[in-house]
């Protein structure tokens, strides 16, 4: 039974397409969302193709031609439509920083542009003021990849299709409508009918993985009001953007040596596959005087990954990492090297 100011469906997941990975350079193409409650049942629904105003990247990431784009209402149209949907609710997206950050981009693109026309009308009689909306405030976000990273898994293939059936949550194939007419130039109909089915199909999945993943373990749960975008336009932590923004803590002293311990101003970086919140290890860095870093590079001092101890393949920045023979510490060998150097009983005198 739902609280009296409780939605009888209090979630609402939510799939993106987009033309990149940056929300600061890239645009949103469609959204895909469905609201449910803990059992799965869903109750709104809303699907939208969107005119980028650009080049909507090659055909093979989104199944549609340039005219279907062309045709399609911005995305300033939608947007008090997901006010009503988003609002108050908890927010399940697979990739928070890169999905919620083309949500904010969007929505911070529409409402200048309103505010802009409205400036542009003052003085020319009672036109009616744009009012598209604002940016969405959901009362939580949880990260769904994370969230999985957060229980203990450390996925080879991070996209959606892998990660969902090595946890045992089947993802549905989806036919063309009218056979291989969906797949011709002249099918409008039927590439807009595949490209909302395609869409659905990943929303659901993700929907079902996170009911499984809530209930299995501890959930990686966002505070919006937390969240601020980084240089790429990603919605990240305050906490992870102020580590980027502060720069060196002191002269980096160099390579992480075991023996000699941490060190002040050695460069950390964190990855994502690590089984804790990642904000936890990058505070307890700068704490220490440690200087965080997103990127690698030859400054790098260390690399955090729980990739090693899960006896996983390495990817990313790991991976890097390990072919620059670059040291590699666990989150819980990093966590106890922090306070070790803190105690002063696991470093030498610099």
């Amino acid at each position: 039974m739902t609280a009296p100011n409780e939605p009888a469906h209090p979630y609402v997941v939510l799939h993106a397409l987009t033309t990149g990975i940056h929300p600061g350079t890239g645009r949103l193409l469609t959204l895909d969302a469905v609201t449910f409650n803990a059992v799965g049942e869903i109750g709104e629904e809303f699907h939208q193709v969107f005119n980028p105003g650009c080049d909507p990247g090659p055909r093979h990431v989104h199944g549609l031609e340039v005219g279907d784009f062309a045709q399609a209402p911005r995305f300033a149209r939608s947007l008090r439509t997901l006010n009503k949907l988003i609002d108050g609710r908890v927010l399940v997206m697979y990739d928070s920083p890169r999905d919620w950050g083309f949500v904010v981009s969007e929505a911070r693109r529409a409402m200048n542009a309103a505010a802009r026309a409205n400036r542009s009308r003052r003085g020319k009689g009672n036109r009616r003021r744009q009012r598209v909306g604002h940016v969405p405030r959901p009362s939580c976000i949880v990260d769904v990849l994370g969230s999985a990273r957060l229980q203990g898994f450390v996925p080879v293939d991070a996209r959606l299709q892998a990660v969902a059936p090595a946890l045992g949550v089947a993802v549905p194939g989806v036919e063309a409508p009218g056979g291989e007419a969906a797949n011709g130039a002249g099918a409008g109909a039927d590439r807009l009918e595949l490209e909302q089915a395609r869409m659905r199909a990943h929303t659901l999945t993700l929907m079902q993985l996170f009911l499984q993943l809530r209930g299995a373990g501890a959930l990686a749960e966002l505070d919006p009001g937390e969240l601020t975008a980084d240089a790429f336009g990603l919605q990240r932590s305050s906490v992870r953007v102020d580590a980027q923004k502060a720069g060196a803590a002191a002269e980096n002293p160099g390579i992480y040596v075991a023996d000699a311990g941490l060190r002040k101003g050695m460069e950390v970086v964190v990855t994502d596959d690590v089984a804790v919140f990642p904000d936890t290890l990058i505070d307890a860095a700068v704490r220490a005087g440690l200087t965080y870093s997103e990127k690698l590079s030859r400054q790098t001092s260390l690399v955090v990954s729980d990739a090693l101890v899960k006896g996983v393949e390495l990817r990313g920045k790991a991976m890097h990492a390990h072919r620059k023979n670059i040291p590699i510490l666990s989150a819980e060998e990093f966590t106890r090297a922090v306070a070790e150097m803190e105690s002063g009983s696991g470093a030498r005198p610099e």
